[in-house]
Formats: C-alpha cells, structure tokens, sequence
C-alpha cells in the first residue's frame, strides 16, 4: 500500500510513472532500494524521508535522463518521426498541429505591420488590414486560446478567411530561393541526398469534378540541374527549411521535365478517382440488387401465402354439405385466387422497374464519369539546396524577417 502511495506520488511530480519505470531500467536498482526501505525503517517518519531521499534521486535522474533523450531526439530523427510523436516545447503548454502552424505563419507573413506577434501562437492585432471586411475586431489572438481576454484564432475566423483569401489571389512571379538546411533544427533524410544540389520546382492546382463532386489538388513537380527527378513528399518538404529568395539567375526552366513529372501525377490522381467512383458505382449497384431482391422476395413470400391459403380454402368446400356454402366458399376461392394472379402481375411488373432502374443507373452515372479538369499554376521557383551550418539545438522562436527564414504553407 506504501509503495503504491508512493508510486502516485511519483507520478504527480514526473507526469508519468513511465518515466520512473525508465529511469529504473536505466540503472536505478528500485527493488532493492525499496527493499532496504522496508527491512531498515520501522517509523513512519523514517519511511517518509527514506522515500523522500529516494524520489530526490529519481528526480535528478529521470531529469537528466529526459534532458539526452531530448536532445537525441531533436538531432537524430526526422521531422515526420518528431510530428507524429508530438514533441512539445517546454515553453509551450499547447501543441500546433501542421496546420495550425501553417496558419500562424501565413498570418504572420500578411499581418507584417498590422499585427505584434508574441511567441509562435499569439499576435495581437493593431491595425484594420482589411478595412472591408466585417467581424475582425482589434486586439490580441490566441492559437488555441488560453486567456478568456483573446479572441480564438482559427480557420473559420473572418481574419484567419481574409489572409488566407488575400495569399491565394496573390500572383506570384518566377523566383530563385536558397534554402538553407543547416538552420533547420531538425532531420529530414529525404533532403540530405540533395544538400548541394540546384534545380526547379513548379506547384500546380489541379481541379477535378466528377460525380458531381468537385477536388483540388496540389502538385509538386521538381527536377535537379542533373535531370532527376524530385519526389513529391521531397518537394515538400523542402518547404519546411528556412530559405532566402535571391536574385533569379537567368536560367530557363526545364518544362518539358517539369510537365511530364505533373503528368504522372495527373495520371495517377485521375487513376485513383476512376477506381473510387467504380468502387461506388459496385455500390450503388448493389443497392439495387438489394432493393430488387427484397422486392421479388416479398411478393413471393405472398404469393406462398395465397397458394396456401387457396388450398385451406378449396379443403375446406369439399367438406360443406350444402349448396350454399358451396358456392360461398367457391367465391372465396375465385376471390384468393384473383389476389394471386395480381400479386404474380406486380412480380412481373416488379422485375421490369428492376430494369427500367438498372438501366436508369447506368445512364446516370455513365454520364458523369467523364472527368472534367483544370489547372492553374501557383509558382514556379528555382531551388538551391545549402548545408549551411547546423545551429546549437534550441526552441525555434518562429519568427520570420524580409531577409530571414520564408514563411511557409
């Protein structure tokens, strides 16, 4: 019961009793401290400040411990491996998922002298950016919000729709970025293949409607100077480094490269959506059988019904005596078996809706396989790929300057 208390304890100062549990792998012989405790205490007293001296020790331990692993951590893996296990910044008590950093630097780049950004996920807004626009007040914002004083910052927020509706008007000329890998404060083993290496890279918006239904894409298509080909998660996640835009060296873009990497991601994108809307079509087939079967199942469940019910019947006026009866129970045979011929008729007239439905179907959906597309492209860049050099692992503050780290989405 004792250790069990303690245990708590240690998970309210730690956290987690994963962290004590680790420290003990790591060298902490637990057991036979706990052991010492109880074959050398005999006070409450005693075992309190044995306990207390113990946790004194995990503590300075497990804190070390967290401090390397930490370290190791931001050194050593990829980005993907850091945002998929969450790494938390000390100094922050909220994680920003992708796109929630996304936001905050897109905002961060429109706002530049309309607003005073504090830390990574607040900003106070000085000045009306976009005097037209209705319900963006003045004030401070908050990504999430952790005063009741802010205003909650997020996609749907009239401010948050005009930043975002103002970057995507914008027309953005041909330009030429280096990016500069060791400023980044993390890994990224698809990149480190092309530190040192130059080339092109476009992104093009792709609209496909089909099935009434309408997408976009985003595509990356890149190429090096020596003619490879550059992957699309690679492409974006250059994106992901700090860069400077430099002056455009006058070099002429590689387009036949360019179009038939987009190609092949075009043909890929319109290769999944004809398989999906089949998927569908199996579907939207299979309710039909479905509704057909429960149709001609129904009818001739009732059409059993009516065939028993005839012979209940005609048994029935063979073991009247008179001529009356006779002839009422005729009648109601007559009239069992009118039901029946009218049920069989539905059955057919079932069967023929069946098709008539089937072939509605297919007209209906063979029309709107065809896939109608457009595509826009949203810039074209010349990328340089530097090692730079790699800073002392720290916090990144997030902020940007016209000749620091691009903002980037």
């Amino acid at each position: 019961e004792l250790l069990s208390e303690k245990f708590h304890l240690f998970q309210g100062v730690f956290g987690a009793s994963d962290e004590v549990l680790g420290a003990i792998e790591s060298g902490v012989d637990f057991e036979k401290r706990i052991a010492e405790i109880y074959h050398r205490c005999r006070k409450p007293e005693e075992i309190r400040t044995a306990f207390d001296q113990l946790q004194l020790e995990l503590s300075l331990e497990i804190g070390e411990s967290m401090i390397r692993t930490r370290q190791k951590l931001l050194e050593n893996f990829d980005d993907e491996v850091r945002e998929k296990l969450k790494v938390q910044d000390e100094a922050s008590k909220a994680y920003l998922n992708r796109y929630e950093r996304l936001l905050i630097q897109l905002t961060r780049y429109e706002l530049e002298g309309s607003a005073t950004f504090h830390g990574d996920a607040a900003f106070r807004l000085d000045a009306h950016p976009f005097p037209d626009r209705a319900g963006i007040p003045l004030g401070s914002y908050e990504l999430p919000r952790r005063s009741g004083e802010a205003h909650l910052y997020r996609l749907n927020h009239p401010l948050a729709e005009a930043v975002v509706e103002r970057a995507k008007e914008r027309l953005l000329a041909p330009a030429e970025i280096r990016f500069d890998y060791g400023r980044h404060d993390g890994k990224v083993s698809q990149l480190e293949p092309l530190i040192g290496k130059s080339g092109w890279l476009a992104l093009t918006l792709l609209s496909v409607e089909s099935l009434d239904q309408a997408e976009d894409y985003l595509i990356f298509a890149g190429v090096t100077d020596d003619g490879e080909g550059l992957g699309e998660d690679a492409a974006a996640r250059l994106w992901s480094l700090p860069g400077t835009v430099v002056p455009l060296a006058p070099h002429a873009p590689p387009e036949a490269a360019l179009t038939a990497h987009l190609g092949q991601r075009q043909a890929a994108i319109q290769g999944d959506i004809a398989r999906r809307n089949g998927r569908f079509f199996d579907a939207e087939a299979a309710k039909l059988e479905g509704w057909a079967d429960d149709l001609k199942v129904g009818l001739e469940r009732e059409i059993k019904e009516l065939d028993g019910r005839i012979r209940e019947a005609r048994r029935a006026t063979t073991t009247m005596q008179s001529l009356e009866e006779k002839v009422a129970g005729q009648k109601r045979i007559k009239a069992l078996e009118a039901e029946r011929n009218e049920k069989r008729r539905s059955l057919f007239d079932a069967q023929d809706q069946v098709e008539q439905r089937r072939d509605d179907l297919i007209a209906r959906i063979e029309g709107k396989l065809s896939q109608h597309q457009e595509s826009a492209r949203l810039f074209l860049v010349r990328w340089t790929l530097a090692q730079g050099n790699r800073p002392a692992m720290a916090p990144a503050s997030g902020r940007t300057s016209p000749d620091g780290p691009l903002p980037t989405w």
